[in-house]
This record gives C-alpha cells, sequence and structure tokens, in this order.
C-alpha cells in the first residue's frame, strides 16, 4: 500500500493520537482540542488517527469518544470520525430502524454518492450489519417506496459523460407521458430514473423542460403529495442538483420551531468533503444569510463549535 504523505505543516497522527489521548485524561474532557484536531483533518487522516491510536493505546477511538462525549456533539464527532463507507452504512441502518426510519437519507446516499462509493457503502453495511442494504431495504419498505427504493440501492451506474441524445429526446417523452398519465409508479419511469447514468439522466430532464417548459420536479408536484411523490421528486433533485436538496435539508432543520438536529449532523458531516461549497452559496442565495452564521444562531456550545469548524474546514 502506497504511503500517504502528510503535508508539513500538518502534525503527525501519532502527535494527534497522543493529543486526543491526552483530551480524555484527567479530569473532564477537554472538547475544544478534540474539535481542534478532528474538524481540521481530512477523511484519509483521520483514519490513520484512528489506525495509530488503535495501535498505541489498543482501544478503538470511536469507542474512546462514545465513552467521553454526549448528545449531539457526540453525534457529530462520530459521524465525522467514522470513514465515509462506513457512515454511510451507519446512516443507511438507522434509516431502516423503525423509530429512526428515514427514507430520505437512503435516497440521499443512493443518488448523490457515485457508483463506486455506494458499493463500498454496500461492503461496509454488509460487513458490519452481517445482512446486505438490499435485503434491509426490501424488509423493511413495501409497495411504491419500495418499488423505487429497492433499484436505486440496488444500481450500479454508468459514471461517464457520454450521453445519447436520441435516447434522450424518447425517454423524456416517455416520462411527460407518464406524468400525464399520472403513472408515477410505472416501471419505465423507475427504469429510466434508478439506472441510468447522471449524465444521461441529465440530458434527458433538460430535453423535458425544453420540450415541455417545465421541470419534471414541477410537473410532479402537481399530483397528489404522497410520501412516494416527495420521495421521487427528492431523487430526481439528489441525481440532478444535490446541493439543492442539500440545501432545503439544512434550511428545514433549523427553520423550523426547534432545530432538526439529527438533519443538520448528518448534512455537514457527509457533505463537507464534497459539495459543501456549493451547497454554502445555494443556501446564501436562497436565504440571504450565510450558512456558518445560520448555524452558529440555532446552536450552542461545543456542537455548535463542532459544525461551525466543519463548515469552514475545506482542504487541509
Amino acid at each position: 500500500m502506497a504511503s500517504l504523505k502528510v503535508p508539513s505543516n500538518v502534525p503527525l497522527p501519532e502527535d494527534d493520537a497522543e493529543q486526543l489521548h491526552k483530551a480524555f485524561s484527567g479530569w473532564g474532557t477537554n472538547e475544544k482540542l478534540i474539535i481542534s484536531i478532528l474538524a481540521h483533518r481530512n477523511s484519509a487522516q483521520r483514519s490513520l488517527i484512528r489506525s495509530v491510536y488503535a495501535a498505541t493505546y489498543n482501544e478503538d477511538l470511536l469507542k474512546a469518544l462514545d465513552k467521553e462525549l454526549s448528545n449531539d456533539f457526540e453525534r457529530a464527532v462520530m459521524l465525522w470520525t467514522l470513514d465515509p463507507a462506513e457512515r454511510d452504512a451507519y446512516l443507511a441502518k438507522e434509516s431502516t430502524k423503525m423509530f429512526t426510519k428515514n427514507n430520505w437519507v437512503l435516497v440521499e446516499i443512493a443518488c448523490t454518492r457515485s457508483a463506486v462509493e455506494l458499493f463500498k457503502v454496500k461492503q461496509a453495511y454488509q460487513a458490519r450489519y452481517k445482512k446486505s442494504l438490499e435485503e434491509d431495504v426490501a424488509q423493511h419498505t413495501s409497495g411504491d417506496l419500495r418499488k423505487l427504493l429497492l433499484p436505486l440501492v440496488s444500481t450500479f451506474r454508468y459514471e461517464g459523460d457520454d450521453v445519447n441524445m436520441m435516447l434522450a429526446r424518447s425517454e423524456a417523452k416517455l416520462l411527460h407521458e407518464k406524468v400525464s398519465e399520472k403513472a408515477f409508479n410505472d416501471d419505465d419511469f423507475i427504469r429510466i430514473l434508478t439506472t441510468r447514468s447522471k449524465a444521461q439522466l441529465g440530458a434527458t430532464l433538460n430535453h423535458y423542460n425544453n420540450e415541455h417548459g417545465n421541470s419534471i420536479n414541477k410537473n410532479l408536484k402537481e399530483g397528489s403529495d404522497d410520501d412516494y411523490l416527495k420521495l421521487l421528486r427528492a431523487a430526481i433533485t439528489c441525481l440532478t442538483y444535490p446541493e439543492k436538496h442539500f440545501e432545503k435539508v439544512l434550511r428545514l432543520a433549523i427553520n423550523k420551531m426547534g432545530t432538526d438536529e439529527w438533519g443538520l449532523t448528518r448534512v455537514v458531516t457527509t457533505r463537507t468533503e464534497v459539495d459543501m461549497e456549493r451547497i454554502k452559496e445555494e443556501y446564501q442565495r436562497r436565504n440571504s444569510v450565510p450558512l456558518d452564521r445560520a448555524v452558529a444562531k440555532d446552536t450552542s456550545g461545543d456542537y455548535e463549535d463542532m459544525l461551525v469548524a466543519l463548515l469552514g474546514h475545506g482542504d487541509v
């Protein structure tokens, strides 16, 4: 395995592991020290810190964090420290449990990750839970929701930029026919959304918009507003304009009566190293307030400090 080059201005994982161990020692926990290290390390660096910590102190760093931290701050630190595939596997499992069921999270994972990333999530899921993600999705959903979610989590989309414009035109026509007929659960409708590459789907939906004067999601809003249609629209947004979806999740998490810490923590920890700059731009455009200011206003303490640090994470 090739060695990872650590920039000279970043402490070695051995130093970070030692500092984290000190943060857990003595009276009380040094939360500020934990934030100053983990919130400013990228995924590869955090993975190295976990390996070194386990080798040096014969304890999983995640277990040490679990013992020392609590509440929303603990959740944010734990999710951030996990490897991205492990994190998504955990979030997917939570989303299929009875009391934390959340089909939106399954749509996010299936539609905003690359084909390889989704494959790694499913590998991590099997390694941790001794069953497949598809099994659990099938078991905990039914009807049209299962009909949509199961192929979404099962697919391995082509990742290239190649687009067949003739196919885009014909499938845009087919999608419009199905929308006009309100046949939202039609097999071909679902097949197109769950199997086509994002580039191909983007071309199809652009053609739909140009040909019919409305986006497909605007037309879908004219249908009955049941859970299936909401999920269908979320899948389309996640596949074509993910920052718009995540901005909406954040806006609803922050702006409603009482903060939805689950949604806020999920988006910040999963998107910081992916497309957070675009999400911040979308949030500013939609709300006329910087995202970090909105988060700081709605949270407090170590939890606030962790999230604000992650929002300013950038490249390390």
